[in-house]
C-alpha cells in the first residue's frame, strides 16, 4: 500500500523585517569573528540563513501527513492570542553541548509567547495527536548552521570560546503566526507559507 504523502511542517512567528535584516547582518559580522585571525580550518563552517528564513518557531511538527495540514491550520487559528513584546538577547549556541547552529536568544518578558506555545501543543495534541519533544521551550532565531552537520567544538562555542559581536538590542512585536512547510535542498531549506493567523487586536 502506497505512503501517505507527507510534509515537514513547523509553527513560527516571524519578526519584523527590519529586525531580520538585522539579524542577519549580525551573523555576517559573527561569522567574520570566528574566522578572523584564526588558522585555517579551525573555525567553524557556517552557512548564514537569508534573512526572510529568519523566525522564531514555536512548534516543529516534522513530517506530517499532507491531508493534516487544513486540520493544523484550525488548531492554530483556535488558540492564537497576543505574544507580546518579545526583545532580542544574548548569542547561543545550540544545542548547547555540541552545537549544530548559531541563534540570538528571543526574551519572552510577559511569558505571553510561552502561553501561546503551550496554548498551540495542546490544540495540536487534540486535532492530530502530535507529542511535542520533552524539552523546555527556548524562544530563538537561528541565524547560521554549520555546514555538512559538522558540530562546534573547542575555542567556537562554550567556556573561553572566541568572542562574538553584541547581538542588536531590538524588541518587535508578534503579529502573527504562520504555518511553513519546509522543502529541502542541498543548498538548504526554503520554506512555504501555507496559513497565516493574525496576534494582534485590529487597530482602532
Amino acid at each position: 500500500m502506497a505512503r501517505a504523502p507527507h510534509a515537514r511542517l513547523f509553527v513560527a512567528v516571524d519578526p519584523p523585517p527590519a529586525v531580520r535584516e538585522e539579524l542577519a547582518a549580525w551573523a555576517r559580522a559573527s561569522g567574520g569573528a570566528l574566522t578572523r585571525d584564526r588558522a585555517t580550518g579551525n573555525a567553524p563552517p557556517l552557512r548564514l540563513l537569508d534573512s526572510e528564513a529568519l523566525h522564531v518557531t514555536l512548534c516543529f511538527l516534522g513530517s506530517r501527513p499532507v491531508g493534516e495540514i487544513d486540520a493544523i491550520a484550525a488548531a492554530l487559528r483556535s488558540c492564537a492570542t497576543p505574544a507580546g513584546e518579545l526583545c532580542l538577547g544574548a548569542p547561543l549556541w545550540l544545542p548547547p553541548r555540541r552545537p549544530r547552529a548559531l541563534a540570538v536568544e528571543v526574551r519572552d518578558r510577559d511569558g505571553q509567547l510561552a502561553r501561546l506555545h503551550g496554548a498551540l501543543r495542546a490544540a495540536l495534541s487534540r486535532t492530530i495527536g502530535w507529542e511535542a519533544e520533552r524539552q523546555r521551550f527556548r524562544a530563538h532565531v537561528t541565524v547560521a548552521r554549520v555546514r555538512g552537520g559538522r558540530r562546534v567544538r573547542g575555542r567556537d562555542a562554550g567556556p573561553g570560546a572566541q568572542p562574538l559581536p553584541a547581538t542588536p538590542q531590538l524588541s518587535f512585536m508578534a503579529e502573527s503566526a504562520v504555518l511553513y512547510r519546509s522543502w529541502l535542498s542541498r543548498a538548504g531549506a526554503t520554506y512555504e507559507p501555507l496559513a497565516e493567523c493574525p496576534l494582534l487586536a485590529p487597530a482602532g
